[in-house]
This record gives structure tokens, sequence and C-alpha cells, in this order.
């Protein structure tokens, strides 16, 4: 596999931190996840997020929990306790990745700051995936999804002005700070490869949210061009909006450059009457007459239902897709066939539809090989196998309350 070889420890809670951490795992690293010896990483007791449930007779398993933790191992450990330190110092000299995401005033508390490691291991890789990044006002202030999201003026491109602000599922801004992680700690290992130096990354959730809004915000900051939200019933270009069709199911058209799809969509619509009209036949009639063109297309797709536009549009080869519910995605073939969507047989779960792998790779695919590990359930395996305590040792952390 592509990261076979490489050793991960994975100090990380909730989602931005584990969520890159399994990446790596998916890759082949071994990712060996460090939890606080009482109660772990909190996602493993998140019952609800954002208000919707995830634990309801699912085995005593945790869904929020084994999404970002798959292909890792569990250990683990009092930080607070020097012997508890000395186990991670002796793993990071047989490791090539360390990865958190606390605040950095507690990591230089606990002695798990990259100075301190790097006199360990000079080669680690060593990634801080923040809130807020490691300089500012702001570095060491507690940080969390939703207030990256709202920050980095993302909620005012999906809320629509005078409409109150919704919190969108899924945890955008954790995913895109996990990415920006995973990003930088493969391109460190690159580097390390090249020149034999380890380094430390720092990644964050405000980092991945301007990613992300990399668009929007350089058009301000270059051409003062405002972001927010675009009004559909007034789109500058119709054929880039979304319709409902006539069993009330949406549409998303995505014609760009309109020019070029002008006679084909006319053809598909039946407006050829339309394609030579001093109105529409150019993207400028069009936007300075959106809304007289968006109403006639309103009352054209309300003809026939979502299925049926949908097999006209691609006859006609048109860019488009349905606007689907995320149960419906999940049985998307094309995901499947991609292993965007994959399947995996687990022990408590049996086999089980879990998202795949964003990236392909032809000779070393991601696989998922394990699922989120029980609470500390590798301790003794890591401790005997990587460090070679003995099992007299072991029980002398646990009766001094080390593991």
């Amino acid at each position: 596999m592509a990261l076979e070889g490489i050793r991960v420890l994975d100090w990380t809670v909730f989602q931005q931190g584990p969520a890159s951490t399994m990446l790596l795992g998916d890759m082949g690293a071994d990712v060996i996840k460090i939890e606080e010896r009482v109660g772990g990483d909190p996602a493993r007791g998140m019952m609800k997020v954002a208000g919707a449930m995830v634990v309801d007779d699912l085995g005593q398993r945790n869904p929020y929990f084994e999404i970002g933790n798959r292909n890792k191992r569990s250990i683990t450990l009092d930080l607070k306790n020097d012997k508890g330190k000395e186990i991670v110092y002796r793993l990071v000299e047989k490791s090539d990745v360390f990865v958190h995401n606390f605040r950095s005033n507690a990591v230089k508390r606990l002695g798990m700051d990259y100075e301190t490691l790097a006199r360990y291991n000079p080669r680690l890789i060593y990634a801080q995936s923040s809130g807020w990044g490691p300089e500012g006002p702001n570095k060491d202030d507690p940080s969390f999804d939703f207030a990256a999201l709202a920050r980095s003026g993302f909620l005012t491109t999906t809320t629509k002005p005078g409409h109150v602000p919704e919190y969108p599922q899924g945890g955008v801004a954790d995913q895109m700070g996990a990415i920006t992680t995973t990003l930088g700690v493969v391109t460190a290992l690159l580097v390390r490869e090249r020149t034999g130096i380890g380094q430390k990354v720092d990644a964050s959730i405000l980092g991945g949210m301007t990613y992300l809004l990399a668009y929007p915000i350089s058009f301000m900051t270059i051409a003062g061009i405002g972001g927010g939200w675009i009004h559909r019933e007034s789109a500058g270009n119709p054929l880039f909006n979304h319709y409902k069709c006539k069993d009330d199911r949406w549409i998303a058209l995505v014609l760009v450059p309109p020019d070029k799809y002008w006679s084909a969509f006319c053809r598909a619509m039946g407006l050829e009457h339309l394609e030579k009209d001093a109105r529409f036949d150019n993207m400028t009639g069009r936007s300075e007459n959106s809304r007289q063109l968006i109403s006639t297309l309103d009352e054209i797709f309300a003809t026939r239902s979502s299925q049926e536009w949908s097999e006209i549009l691609k006859e006609h080869d048109l860019v488009f897709s349905p606007i689907n519910t995320v149960a419906e995605f999940s049985e998307d073939p094309q995901a499947l066939a991609n292993n965007y969507i994959t399947e995996f047989d687990h022990p408590v779960w049996d086999r089980i539809k879990m998202f795949g792998f964003p990236v392909g790779f032809s000779n070393t695919p991601c696989s998922i090989r394990r699922e989120a590990p029980e609470f500390g359930q590798h301790t003794e395996e890591i401790l005997v196998n990587i460090l070679g305590y003995t099992w007299d040792d072991i029980a002398r952390l646990k009766e001094a309350e080390v593991i």
C-alpha cells in the first residue's frame, strides 16, 4: 500500500484529527491511536451530533467514532504520568509521524510539543491540526467545526439573505482541516524521503475553510466582487441553475460555458423557437433577461419527472445532476463503482456500507483492514510487540494506573 511501513502516532479527538489519520490508515500506515487512560476520545461517547441521534441500539458501537477511526489500533495512557510519557517517547523513536489536534499550551504542558518529541526522533513528521492556526491572537482559543464555518464566511454562502443561518451536517470545516492535515503529512514525508529532514506541519480548520472558499475570497480581495447567496429566480446564467420537476424533485443544470450548450439545450427542452431569439441567443442576453427565461424553464421542467428529464438531458450530452438525498447517493452506482462508497465486513454490524476512498491508486490501492478499535484494545499488543515490554512490566503499569 502507498504508506505501508509508515507508523503514525495519532493523539487526536473528535473529528478533525481522527479523520486525517484515518486517511493515512486507509493508505496503509500503521496508525496507533493514543487515548487518555480514563474516558479516551470523547467521540466514543457522542450520542448526538448537532441534535441528530447517532447511537440507537447499535451493539454498543458508535458510528461517529467508527467513521474517523477505522484502520487504527488503540493504546490507553495517562500522559500526566512520567511513565506514560516515557511510553510515548519510546513510540516516537520507532514512528514516522505524530499528529495531534489539541491546543498548543496543553500540548507543551504535557511534554508532547514538537521540540520535545524531535529530540527523540529528529526525522519525525509532527503535525499540529489546530483550530485557528499557529499564530495570531486566537491561536490558543478553543474551536469546533461550527465556529470555523461561521468565522470563514461559509454560512453566508449557503444562507439566503434575510433567512436564519443553518448549520450544515457533516462537519465540513473538520473534514477540510483533516484533508489539509493529511496533505501536509504526506508532503512532509516526501520531503523527508528526499532530504532526510523531519519537520513540523501546521494545518487548521480555519486554513482548510480558507482553501475551500479560495474563489469567493479572492473574488472579493482582487475585484471587490461579493460572494453570498445567488437567487435562483434571477441567476445570471439560467443554464447554471436548478429546476423543480413534475415529481417534486430538483435537477441542477451546469451548462458552462452556456453558449456552447445553448443549441443542444434548446433541442432537448423543445425550445427550438428560442434558439435564435435575440433575448436569449447569447450569454449577455440570457443574463439580462434571466427572470423571463427561468420562468419559462420552470414551467417546462414541471411537465416531466426528474427521471424523464435526466434521460433527455443525457441523450443530448448536457451537464446536469438530480439533487440527491444522502440516502440516494449511498446507492449511486457511480459512487459504488469508484469505491467512493464501499462495503466492509464489520465484526458487530456484519456487512455494512460506509464511505470509501477519495483517491485511487492503480498499484497500491486503499483498503479498510480494521474496524475502529475498542477502548485500549491494543495496549498490551503495542507495548509487547513494538516496545519490548514484558507481561510483568505491563502488570506494574496497570497497577500504577499508567495504562
